[in-house]
């Protein structure tokens, strides 16, 4: 019997894949552009055979064969090779000759990849477009009783506090007892989330510096940016710039030495610190840099070796509660610089998030709670935590605040929402709608690298590859022949656009409620949703 070619169990065809790549023959001039640009190298030059018959017209028995070679560009199957549909060949094709395609087959991609228990290579989350945020309406308008209608006519100041936030009576008892205030810090009510130096490239960490920086000393917005875990560049640290940055503590502790020796010598004090104990995108696991990312500079930085992976544990590994998280890891914070800088811890959205809020209520290092709900982040994580774990972060923060509201506490300890907001594009409608559940701010992540960036990755698993270091864009590696494709200073120029179309929408939502001085926290009476069962369970309105 005669064998054509080899089949093997991990054989797939091109209808086996979710992404095809179709190209035409008679458009393209073989100039390798497609090929060069590819992350995952899934396009390869070809040679390709093509059979012509002539028929005898004297003959119609007999008929002639002539063999054509030709030059081509061929999609590999191999699964490490599969195209993850990004479309950079087609950005970079002069004549429109390559688009990737999406394959109508189920994808069966994810049964090959499962070699050595290594986890799926997807940074993106398995969000619904119909999700509870997207359908929460803002249902009050003052249209006679406050003129404030138009948001381009009037002074809004959309401001939030950062800090724990005592009665002038309780100020005044603490600063007596223990010497100090609570240090409270003003700031704009969107906090752009934690992504560590690492996990983004330079040239992104730079330009989302860089457009902050902008931000507030031109826009006179007070605009923060969360450094994630990983440590930051020492210049940041011993820069004026580091007044508008949240240094983020998590569980591995990458960066901190760098970070402690530096206190002395910092200008100017940080934002604010925050311990990370979970995070949105793999509730109950801890973060993972993976060893395609980190090189000499990363390595320098968080004080480790290069070219390995940088687990961090589930949980901080010298705090088993809340209380001793407290008592050691806060307060030693505070103490490291002078008690100036607010302090708050980053939790995961859980069932569990009220008894760490209880905590935190009776004691008063804790300056805030945020909360990551499910749909957040895009790191490396299994697919059973992304998929099977977690909150969504609208029930969580609900109950959280109606808590405080029992405790007679809402005004003092603020909350910060995070995970999945604007996921959809609707990020100043997700936004009011936490604010008005009882946030005092929000945070996001992914959505501005897909604003501000131009992050090819979407919820249909179209590129994704965030966790590896093969980011076509360049935003989320540390490879220089990726990284500088982007441009920080374009980055900057994007964020600053971001911020200022965010301000205008969110103005627009909160100008009908005539609340033009403060932030409706907690003004559930101006929203509703058509579902009975989410208005019961939010406490808002049921309208249909």
């Amino acid at each position: 019997m005669q064998t054509i070619g080899t089949i093997t169990p991990s054989t797939l065809s091109r209808k086996d894949l979710p992404w095809l790549v179709l190209w035409d023959k008679d458009r393209c001039t073989l100039c390798g552009r497609c090929t060069s640009v590819c992350p995952v190298r899934t396009l390869e030059l070809g040679v390709f055979r093509k059979r012509t018959v002539k028929p005898d017209i004297n003959n119609p028995h007999t008929s002639s064969s002539s063999f054509d070679v030709y030059y081509g560009i061929r999609q590999k199957t191999d699964p490490l090779n599969a195209c993850v549909g990004c479309g950079m060949c087609s950005m970079v094709c002069p004549n429109d000759a390559i688009i990737p395609a999406r394959n109508d087959e189920h994808d069966k991609l994810v049964f090959h990849i499962n070699q050595g228990g290594v986890p799926r290579r997807r940074g993106g989350r398995r969000n619904s477009w119909d999700s509870l945020l997207n359908r929460i309406k803002f249902v009050r308008i003052s249209m006679l009783t406050d003129p404030a209608l138009d948001a381009g006519r009037h002074e809004f100041e959309l401001k939030t506090l950062l800090g724990r936030v005592l009665s002038p009576e309780d100020s005044l008892k603490h600063l007596k007892e223990n010497g100090w205030i609570p240090p409270v810090r003003e700031i704009y009510p969107l906090i752009i989330g934690g992504m560590s130096f690492g996990a983004l490239s330079p040239n992104m960490w730079e330009g989302l510096q860089m457009g902050v920086a902008y931000l507030n000393e031109e826009m006179n917005m007070p605009v923060r940016i969360c450094t994630g875990e990983g440590g930051c560049p020492p210049r940041l640290l011993r820069s004026r710039f580091l007044q508008y940055v949240i240094l983020q503590i998590a569980s591995g502790y990458f960066g901190w030495d760098e970070i402690i020796h530096a206190i002395p010598e910092m200008k100017v004090d940080p934002c604010a610190i925050e311990i990370k104990y979970g995070q949105g995108a793999k509730p109950g696991d801890g973060g993972l840099l993976m060893w395609y990312k980190v090189n000499k500079l990363i390595a320098a930085i968080r004080g480790v070796p290069t070219g390995v992976s940088l687990p961090s544990p589930p949980t901080h590994q010298t705090k088993y509660s809340i209380e001793e998280a407290v008592a050691k890891m806060i307060q030693s914070m505070y103490m490291a610089w002078g008690f100036r800088v607010p302090v708050y811890p980053k939790i995961s959205g859980t069932s569990t998030a009220l008894a760490v809020l209880n905590n935190l209520t009776r004691n008063p290092y804790a300056a805030a709670l945020a909360i990551d709900g499910e749909d957040g982040g895009t790191g490396a994580a299994y697919n059973v935590s992304m998929n099977s774990m977690g909150h969504p972060i609208a029930s969580n923060i609900r109950d959280c605040y109606t808590n405080l509201v029992k405790l007679g506490k809402q005004n003092e300890i603020p909350l910060i929402a995070g995970g999945g907001i604007g996921k959809t594009g609707d990020l100043a409608a997700n936004a009011a709608a936490l604010i008005m559940l009882g946030a005092s701010g929000v945070q996001t992540g992914k959505y501005v690298m897909q604003a501000a960036a131009g992050c090819l990755g979407s919820e249909s698993d179209r590129c994704n590859i965030c966790n590896i270091g093969l980011c076509p864009k360049g935003i989320t590696s540390q490879d220089p022949r990726l990284y500088r494709r982007l441009d920080p200073e374009k980055v900057a120029q994007r964020v600053v656009d971001m911020f200022l179309s965010f301000d205008t929408e969110l103005k627009k939502i909160f100008a009908p409620l005539g609340r033009s001085t403060s932030l409706p926290i907690g003004m559930s009476d101006a929203l509703g949703i058509n579902d009975a069962a989410a208005a019961e369970r939010l406490n808002i309105k049921y309208v249909v």
